[in-house]
């Protein structure tokens, strides 16, 4: 593929001399296992997040799922959150055998509709996980207030947006995304913004206590070695991943300004085109784009386009095909088609395309110039 989604590769090269060395390092004093870099990371990461605590796991579902074994929550409690999203945000809900209870999103940022979560708040519900979708927050504010109103826990999926901004349009106070909520979780996945070469995850929270018992869930629920106060799980960051992230954190908002700038590039190209709608960045938030995602107009042949985007080497993609309450692990008579016209009809008309570190100028021309000659092609 000629122009794939992310070019890891040409990131590594890049920083190659850190990389190697902090690899060698760790091969040299053999501690793979929560040795010192991991400890080193953490403090690195909620050092740049302004937050008290980060606990690294073993990968983003882990993460979610650390998040809400943390907040004892019961068989049959409901979780609220959107059915535009990975299946992860909703896998761990069910797996702990609580009841998710998914909304639709706003048409604009394809992110959490706080009034569809207030309208479905029950005596139930615990705890609302807004996600963070395509690198740009959710509204957190409004989040923030129902959940308060309600005494509702709110666990952040960070995953696609870690290292944007969320300012208050109350008080101008400007917070990481992630570090708004009860508890924030992210992925480390090696396409996303801040990518291991491997898997890996972390979740993070102001409270000293949550921090305590999410360090000990994440490690078989043991503070003592051989002593466990609770049941919990095994995952962990291993150290060689942790030594990467560490050299990569310092890029982490260059990296996003270039994604920014290939974003605009895309903006630029697609301004006159009636049959694209390009992403809006919410007026609250910065936008790190993880995914740069467009709403092709119904009218449009998403898999020819895609197809013809492919015969010239240029991958896309679509997030996501099918929305979670349409899904067949997730089908519940309580939902059906139509339900969530808004997520219903970007699962029909999402489209995106290649956005990574290393995009140049030419790249961006020849992709969208690709995009719009087939569209000009079938009007």
């Amino acid at each position: 593929m000629k122009y794939p989604m992310v070019d890891l590769k040409g990131q590594y090269l890049k920083i190659k001399p850190e990389i190697d060395a902090a690899i060698a390092d760790v091969l040299e004093n053999t501690a793979f296992i929560k040795g010192p870099a991991v400890k080193r990371f953490e403090k690195q990461l909620a050092d740049y997040l302004q937050i008290e605590h980060v606990i690294s796991c073993g990968n983003g579902t882990d993460a979610l799922q650390l998040a809400l074994m943390a907040l004892d929550l019961q068989p049959g409690d409901e979780v609220i959150t959107t059915s535009f999203t990975f299946i992860a945000t909703a896998e761990v809900i069910a797996l702990l055998k609580l009841k998710p209870v998914l909304v639709d999103v706003l048409p604009g940022t394809y992110n959490i509709d706080p009034e569809a979560v207030q309208k479905a708040i029950t005596p139930r519900t615990k705890a609302i996980i807004p996600v963070h979708l395509f690198g740009q927050t959710a509204d957190m504010q409004r989040i923030m207030e129902i959940a308060k109103a309600h005494q509702l826990y709110v666990i952040e999926d960070t995953a696609q947006a870690l290292g944007a901004d969320f300012t208050h349009p109350d008080t101008g106070k400007t917070q990481k995304a992630g570090t708004i909520g009860t508890i924030g979780c992210t992925s480390f996945f090696p396409s996303k913004n801040l990518g291991a070469y491997g898997d890996g995850g972390a979740v993070f929270t102001h409270d000293d206590q949550l921090a305590e018992r999410l360090r000990m869930l994440a490690n078989h629920g043991m503070k003592v070695r051989y002593y466990h106060d609770y049941v919990g799980i095994n995952s962990r960051l291993d150290t060689l991943q942790a030594a990467i992230l560490a050299v990569k954190l310092p890029h982490l908002d260059e990296y996003a300004q270039a994604r920014q700038k290939a974003a605009e590039f895309y903006n630029w190209a697609f301004a006159d085109c009636k049959k694209i709608q390009t992403p809006q960045t919410a007026p609250f938030t910065t936008h790190v784009f993880h995914q740069y995602t467009v709403v092709l107009d119904e009218s449009i042949d998403r898999q020819a386009l895609m197809k013809h985007l492919k015969d010239q080497g240029i991958a896309s993609a679509v997030y996501y095909p099918v929305p979670l309450h349409l899904q067949k692990a997730y089908r519940d008579k309580r939902y059906g088609e139509g339900d969530f016209p808004v997520t219903e009809q970007l699962s029909r008309t999402v489209l995106s395309l290649p956005i990574h570190t290393e995009m140049t100028t030419d790249m961006l021309e020849e992709i969208s110039q690709a995009v719009l000659n087939f569209i000009h092609q079938t009007l």
